[in-house]
């Protein structure tokens, strides 16, 4: 097991309030995966209030200069460029391997395709991406979310020169040496895994047209 990345824990309070930011950054979106737990359906195309959650995850990085997605291409009509990890499902660090040299951007965003609330959280990882730390992501219940975060593309590049074998690496041993920022996350960060999963977010859905 890798070792806990470094916090930057005195930034939590400042940061999670600010929406104003006006970044330049390009976007990953991890949407491969076996999805054992759903039956090894295509879960990003799973539909959470209508629409497909990859799509959702596009929508909330609307903002970016390239949208660039790991996994099989997708029929979405949106502008974005699709490439494949090597191997097909070696894991999150293979992703975003395959996927940082499509990328220019001294920003760089990384998230998951399963999370359809996310879009509140782009601006405040970003806001929260100061010069001091390499990495923003959110965190809740005292885990950090690997899969949503906002990296400074030179130190996305160091943190992969540092990982002897992409392939099967875990998003803990990417981050291993990573100065990261916290961004406390009162859900943006909730992902679907399990169909249980999804039948909350689909009545978080329901909930929000009522409300």
């Amino acid at each position: 097991m890798g070792a806990e990345p470094r916090r930057n824990t005195t930034s939590r309070a400042r940061v999670v309030h600010r929406h104003d930011c006006d970044v330049k950054f390009d976007a990953i979106v991890l949407a491969g995966g076996e999805a054992r737990r759903l039956g090894g359906t295509d879960k990003p195309m799973l539909e959470v209030d209508g629409t497909p959650m990859l799509a959702r995850v596009l929508d909330a990085v609307s903002g970016a200069q390239k949208r660039v997605v790991v996994g099989p291409p997708r029929l979405l009509g949106d502008a974005v460029t699709w490439c494949q990890e090597t191997p097909p499902g070696g894991g999150p660090v293979a992703a975003i391997t395959a996927a940082l040299p499509l990328t220019a951007a001294p920003v760089v965003v990384v998230l998951a395709a399963d999370l359809p609330w996310i879009a509140p959280a782009v601006a405040p990882l970003l806001a929260a991406l100061q010069p001091s730390v390499d990495v923003a992501m959110l965190r809740a219940g005292g885990h950090s979310n690997y899969l949503a975060a906002a990296w400074h593309r030179r130190a996305l590049i160091a943190a992969l020169d540092r990982v002897a074998d992409p392939r099967g690496a875990s998003m803990r041993t990417l981050v291993a040496a990573a100065n990261v920022a916290e961004v406390a996350d009162p859900g943006w960060g909730d992902d679907c895994d399990t169909w249980a999963d999804l039948a909350r977010a689909r009545d978080h859905a329901t909930d929000r047209r009522r409300g």
